[in-house]
């Protein structure tokens, strides 16, 4: 036993972050963190799917736990409690499988994550400081609180009991992307009349949470505004949902810049999270408000520009270099509100005005 981390030479450790894909993002930053504190370490990673999907092939994880929360969230929001139970059941069954662990790092905080960190009956479970009630329950021990609100830096502090330093991060996350990402951006770009070699303005228009979202009709204002150079493809990616949102945006560029319209499509829902993930990275730039899709261009390394209201790059915001933000100017911000009580002032007080002279900025630097 090694006296100043307090596990065996060789331990094996098991992280919990489930989801959604930002943070597990984010996460990745633990795992890398992890392996360059205790290399010898075999670390198992519990997620769920669609966001397990971005630890294949992460050269810090050495085994990924995909247990389907969803299936776990639709029976407790039906009352099927039965379902509910055999769902940790089948958790419990994985855990045996994979185990036994050393040590569990629960970094989602969550009640449901401190049952399943229970379940592994590991005797050493370390918790982190968030604003969810009840996790500690499980937790034998948790990590310092720090002042710092960015939650990679808060996910960092589960190594702490391990023996890690602040100090000591190495900032940066990871998603490594399949070996003929390139030829696969390269044919999805011909398909769709995109020449890869002038350059790829990707516009990101909507979110998960309601309140992240800039109005469809702002971004097409922003967009003709800026003065975009001739030579800019506009690619409009999402979800199968956001294609009448994208079409909103579409709209208003074919009435009031109708040049810049016919150098624009929409992709939404024509690809997986890895894909796009490749697209993103052969793209120049990256516009959109705080959303997953953010993170996967942070960590295939393509320069962003975001726009920001109820939450701050302070708290969610890429670490590593090449990443602009624009700020809301409305006082009330940064409320983290999944909906929002004032009609969404923060960001309908978003000028597209500004927006678009930073965009013109970070475009010719």
């Amino acid at each position: 036993m090694n006296k100043a981390t307090g596990l065996p030479p060789r331990p094996r450790i098991l992280m919990i972050r489930l989801s959604a894909i930002g943070d597990v993002l984010h996460a990745t930053s633990v795992a890398r963190n992890l392996k360059l504190f205790l290399p010898e370490a075999r670390l198992t990673w519990l997620c769920s799917p669609p966001a397990d999907d971005l630890l294949r092939g992460n050269p810090d994880v050495d085994e990924v736990i995909s247990w389907d929360r969803r299936i776990f969230d639709t029976a407790i929001s039906e009352h099927r409690f039965g379902q509910a139970f055999r769902s940790l059941k089948e958790a419990r069954r994985l855990f045996k499988e994979h185990g036994p662990f050393d040590a569990v790092l629960d970094i989602q905080g969550l009640f449901l994550t401190g049952i399943l960190a229970l379940l592994t009956g590991c005797g050493r479970r370390i918790g982190i400081h968030e604003r969810h009630e009840g996790n500690p329950l499980f937790m034998t021990e948790m990590a310092p609180d720090i002042d710092d609100q960015h939650k990679i830096r808060r996910y960092l502090t589960a190594l702490m009991p391990l023996g890690w330093q602040q100090e000591d991060f190495v900032p940066g996350t990871v998603l490594t992307l399949d070996a003929n990402w390139e030829s696969y951006a390269h044919s999805f770009w011909k398909e769709h009349d995109i020449d890869p070699q002038k350059p790829i303005l990707m516009v990101n228009i909507r979110t998960t949470w309601p309140d992240k979202h800039l109005r469809p009709v702002v971004f097409g204002e922003l967009l003709e505004k800026a003065n975009i150079p001739g030579n800019v493809q506009l690619v409009f990616p999402g979800a199968p949902g956001d294609k009448p949102h994208i079409e909103e945006t579409l709209n208003y560029l074919e009435e009031k810049a109708p040049g810049l319209a016919r150098r624009a499509i929409c992709i939404a829902g024509e690809t997986s999270l890895r894909e796009l993930a490749a697209l993103i990275k052969s793209a120049t730039l990256f516009l959109t408000c705080d959303t997953g899709p953010l993170y996967l261009a942070e960590a295939v390394g393509t320069p962003t520009f975001s726009l920001w209201g109820p939450t701050l790059p302070t708290i969610y915001g890429p670490l590593s270099p090449g990443h602009n933000f624009y700020i809301t100017p409305h006082e009330c911000k940064a409320c983290c509100k999944t909906r929002c009580p004032k009609g969404n002032a923060c960001m309908e007080a978003i000028s597209p005005q500004d927006v678009a002279r930073e965009l013109e900025n970070v475009l010719q630097s």
